[in-house]
């Protein structure tokens, strides 16, 4: 699978402890991030990321592109929805790919959680994709 990673500021701890957590499993999928995000999980984790720019320097429109491309099969993008700045990733715009593209997308923990271990024990989870 390919899976991108994306947090708002105030959700990068969180990513990162996630990140942690489900190593054993997101070790053997392609990753991708936006810079900072990435960066931080590497440098814990030690996890191989194709890191893009950091989301207020377009990194958030290079993932919408992997996303348009049908490049990704799971986006992770753990949002603030109280305090989210200005210069942050645009939530709205990769949440319209998404759906545009029926993408499995997680703006929050436990949606990742369910996401990442149902499509890990279902490789063949593309399937459903395509009935609908």
């Amino acid at each position: 699978m390919n899976i991108a990673l994306v947090a708002h500021d105030k959700k990068k701890d969180n990513i990162v402890k996630f990140s942690v957590k489900y190593k054993s499993i997101l070790k053997n999928h392609n990753l991708f991030a936006t810079g900072t995000t990435g960066t931080r999980i590497h440098d814990v984790t030690g996890l191989e990321i194709t890191r893009y720019l950091s989301g207020p320097l377009g990194g958030d429109q290079q993932i919408g592109s992997l996303i348009a491309y049908e490049k990704l099969d799971l986006v992770i993008f753990l949002r603030d929805p109280l305090t989210s700045q200005p210069h942050e990733p645009d939530v709205q715009a990769l949440l319209r790919l998404c759906d545009v593209h029926k993408l499995p997308v997680a703006t929050n923990i436990t949606t990742a959680e369910i996401l990442l271990l149902s499509m890990n024990k279902n490789p063949d989870w593309k399937a459903i994709k395509a009935e609908y």
